[in-house]
């Protein structure tokens, strides 16, 4: 009987161990579909954590009021059309706001109006339903592109930065890709005239030239920052006046080694583009640090790393670049994201990795910090690993969310040339737990 004690102590010990959190699959490409599922973007409602809302290319929202348990569909239409990046944010009201590009036609790539401005549309009953949508920056001729949003918890101000293209993917040498800047007052409904905020331009060809990827953050008392990549630098800019004035000239904080745009065996395309977050919790002892992620192949083009920094002075000075991930595989880790909880002060970052395979076999990874950055703790959450096919369009990033305790990331994943959306919910107690087994 002690015999069979210990056995089944072992076997649980071991089950335990290797235990992972609940993937759940929110889409999966079916037959027919136009586009398959890929650049996932998740929010979580600020008044009500249970209520988790999720975007995912083209038109389709998934959302749960349960915390995960059951899920919901809804689909997201506009006189604008709906085209692809989604950026899923919540207000403090528990307001969720979708941003998008455009499509007017519904032709796509074949009609000049395709990219012709980012719409946002809005939702009030916790994901259900959306509004026709709001536009911003519509410029023609030129093309609207790459959007991401933020919502200042000070205002109510909505900010979203996003890439302007004389003509997308023109090789011609005259052509411009610039950095813009807009911004709501009234809740998303009427937007600013768009400003410039990049000083150096880019070219159109969307690639490591291409002035690409902004991500705003915002600080507790409404200071605005934005970060994006260009010419193998990372750029940033920031306003103290809620987006009224900005620096003279834009700040290169970083090289980014090899550029934004990088080849992952197995990836269509991949991009190592900086994600900005900042602690606007001003309870906390870090209330105001800005917080940098971002991919590069500095170490190797076999060895892609996720890195970090972090400046508490407003984006003055920056610490050297560390690594988030911990591993010595010398292997890809790639599309990161980064996101913090501002009731807790932690940092979490979410990431496709291969530190445990071979070939081209893929896990996902979450790392987080309780100490501002000092240090990250690495944790698998996916629970099988998958196999990419360089053929099929993978999207152009990764997403997720944290607040009040539970951590939501969301990513995509490929199997025999579909691609499906999965997420798992986490609580940050059953993080730790998971991380002990681990040592």
């Amino acid at each position: 009987m002690r015999l069979l004690f210990f056995a089944l102590l072992v076997i649980f010990s071991s089950l335990a161990a290797n235990a992972q959190f609940k993937n759940i699959k929110l889409a999966e490409a079916k037959a027919g579909d136009k586009f398959q599922p890929c650049e996932p973007s998740i929010a979580i409602n600020l008044k009500d954590k249970n209520n988790i809302v999720v975007g995912v290319i083209l038109d389709r929202i998934i959302y749960t009021e349960d915390g995960g348990t059951t899920w919901k569909d809804a689909t997201v239409t506009s006189p604008f059309g709906v085209y692809g990046d989604p950026a899923v944010v919540s207000d403090s009201k528990g307001d969720f706001y979708f941003f998008h590009l455009a499509d007017p036609s519904g032709e796509g790539r074949s009609n000049e109006a395709w990219l012709d401005r980012i719409v946002v549309n809005k939702s009030k009953d916790k994901g259900a339903s959306w509004g026709e949508g709001f536009s911003i920056g519509h410029n023609p001729p030129k093309d609207q592109d790459k959007q991401w949003p933020v919502i200042s918890p000070k205002t109510g101000n909505i900010y979203v930065a996003w890439t302007q293209f004389d003509q997308y993917g023109s090789k011609d040498p005259a052509c411009q890709s610039n950095i813009m800047f807009s911004k709501s007052a009234n809740k998303g409904e009427k937007w600013s005239t768009p400003i410039i905020l990049s000083q150096t331009p880019g070219d159109c060809i969307d690639d490591d030239n291409t002035a690409e990827g902004a991500v705003p953050a915002v600080s507790s008392d409404g200071k605005l920052f934005v970060a994006w990549s260009n010419q193998g630098k990372i750029f940033f800019d920031r306003s103290f006046d809620s987006g009224d004035t900005w620096l003279r000239n834009d700040l290169a904080i970083f090289e980014h080694v090899g550029g934004w745009a990088m080849d992952i065996p197995g990836i269509m395309r991949a991009n190592g583009m900086p994600v900005l977050v900042c602690d606007n919790n001003p309870k906390s002892s870090a209330s105001g640090m800005l917080y940098l992620v971002w991919a590069d192949q500095r170490n190797g083009k076999d060895n892609t790393d996720i890195f970090f920094s972090r400046s508490n002075n407003f984006g003055d000075n920056w610490t050297q670049p560390t690594l988030i991930n911990n591993d010595t595989s010398g292997k890809h880790q790639f599309f990161p994201w980064v996101t913090i909880d501002h009731k807790t002060g932690y940092i979490y970052t979410v990431f496709y990795d291969r530190r445990e395979q071979d070939g081209n076999a893929t896990d996902v990874y979450l790392a987080y910090s309780i100490n501002a950055g000092i240090s990250f703790t690495n944790v698998k959450i996916s629970e099988t690993s998958f196999v990419p096919d360089e053929d099929v369009f993978f999207g152009d990033y990764t997403n997720i969310a944290a607040h009040d305790g539970v951590i939501a990331p969301v990513w995509t994943r490929m199997d025999e040339g579909k691609t499906s959306v999965w997420t798992t919910i986490i609580k940050h107690e059953d993080l730790v737990k998971l991380a002990e087994t681990k040592k």
